[in-house]
């Protein structure tokens, strides 16, 4: 079975046309700039060359159009039809405390959906758009939710609940949820399958290093910590996040620079994390890598601090499961840079972690990066968010 995996932001889809049985991809694409002038499709056939193709694409309906066309079209696509595509897959940022699971959308899904829409704001009402979209133009196709908020769902209550009145979670069920879920549970059955463990045996801890960034602690298979929380902004210092932080710096801040509480805010979201740190610099991670190796101090100050932070999460969260056995990195940074996990292992030596400099050196590929008497094993695992939306999408409709 074909399934395809619709991810949608407020301006942008990206998609992946997946076979099911065999896991291989099959096309993937982006459409971008919806709504706005200049907008263009991007699509690529396995084993075929990409091609950008300028289109008007004034809301999602026409994207998701664009993106079938492009699927069945008679010269590069990969089917003949839209009967040959059996499902759709989408990624659903919040799913509240109503989903700890996936599920197959329904009207009554869809409202649940709704209903998330302030604790994700920017993000949901888009993926509801993809979803009518889809219903439009497909609508005998069955569509399944995957929703970043579910495998998180599995946390104790002294994990998710915040030292605030019990009475605004009661209410307004303000509490930590989580992000990032598809690429934690991804990678933690990754890693027992590389370490050729039984899931529910181990002790893993993921880290999800990229432009965002969090950490999850999953102990015999289910997740009893995650770094995010209300929203993404709780956590690691991200690209542009500020993560942790004393609540009160709010009020500080809006009483010393005359800001309203959302335009702070919008800073901690859009203006802090490394670029902030950095004075500006860059919130690329490669960029202050490269100026880390020349001494400047803003770069040197920056990645000590994320490395920092990433170590303290690892410390805190093999406290909470009381041992760890494997330690996975992941993500843009965390895939592909062996100087920052270097830098992060280096706080855990404790964990009697002894990295091999080549395999650390290695990118692309699920490895075991120490050396064989490491006492914690650290891992690489490349995520793949839409293999794993495809997956909970064909036992859901299989």
């Amino acid at each position: 079975m074909n399934i395809l995996v619709i991810n949608c932001g407020s301006s942008s889809l990206k998609f992946q046309l997946i076979d099911a049985q065999t896991e291989k991809l099959i096309a993937k694409g982006l459409c971008e700039r919806i709504g706005i002038d200049g907008s263009r499709i991007s699509y690529t056939p396995a084993g075929g060359e990409k091609t950008e193709t300028a289109a008007p694409m004034k809301d999602h309906t026409d994207a998701i159009r664009l993106v079938l066309d492009a699927l069945t079209n008679e010269k590069t696509g990969v089917v003949k039809s839209l009967d040959e595509i059996g499902a759709v897959g989408h990624r659903i940022v919040h799913g509240g405390e109503n989903f700890a699971a996936s599920t197959i959308i329904t009207d009554e899904v869809i409202r649940a959906i709704e209903e998330c829409n302030d604790l994700a704001p920017l993000h949901n009402p888009a993926n509801l758009i993809g979803i009518a979209a889809c219903k439009e133009l497909m609508p005998e196709t069955p569509m399944a939710a995957v929703f970043d908020t579910a495998f998180h769902q599995t946390m104790p209550e002294e994990a998710y609940l915040y030292g605030i009145p019990y009475e605004y979670y009661d209410k307004y069920k303000v509490r930590r949820y989580g992000f990032h879920g598809t690429s934690h549970s991804y990678v933690s059955h990754q890693a027992a399958k590389l370490l050729g463990r039984n899931y529910e045996d181990l002790k893993i801890i993921v880290c999800h290093l990229g432009n965002g960034a969090s950490v999850s602690a999953v102990k015999n298979g289910k997740c009893v910590d995650t770094s995010m929380g209300l929203t993404p902004l709780e956590g690691l210092i991200m690209g542009t996040r500020s993560g942790d932080l004393d609540p009160a710096i709010i009020e500080y801040l809006c009483n010393k620079e005359g800001k309203s509480v959302g335009e702070i805010l919008s800073e901690l979201n859009k203006k802090s994390g490394v670029l902030g740190l950095s004075g500006g610099f860059s919130s690329d991670f490669r960029d202050l890598e490269d100026e880390f190796h020349k001494d400047s101090d803003f770069a040197v100050r920056t990645m000590n601090a994320f490395a920092y932070r990433v170590a303290k999460y690892i410390g805190a969260y093999t406290a909470a499961m009381n041992g760890v056995d494997a330690i996975c990195f992941t993500a843009g940074l965390g895939e592909n840079s062996g100087f920052i996990r270097d830098k992060i292992c280096a706080y855990l030596g404790y964990l009697g972690i002894v990295l091999d400099p080549e395999a650390n050196g290695k990118r692309g590929e699920d490895i075991d990066i120490t050396t064989p008497d490491s006492r914690t094993r650290v891992l690489v695992i490349p995520t793949n968010e839409e293999l794993a939306i495809a997956r909970e999408t064909y036992a859901l409709v299989n």
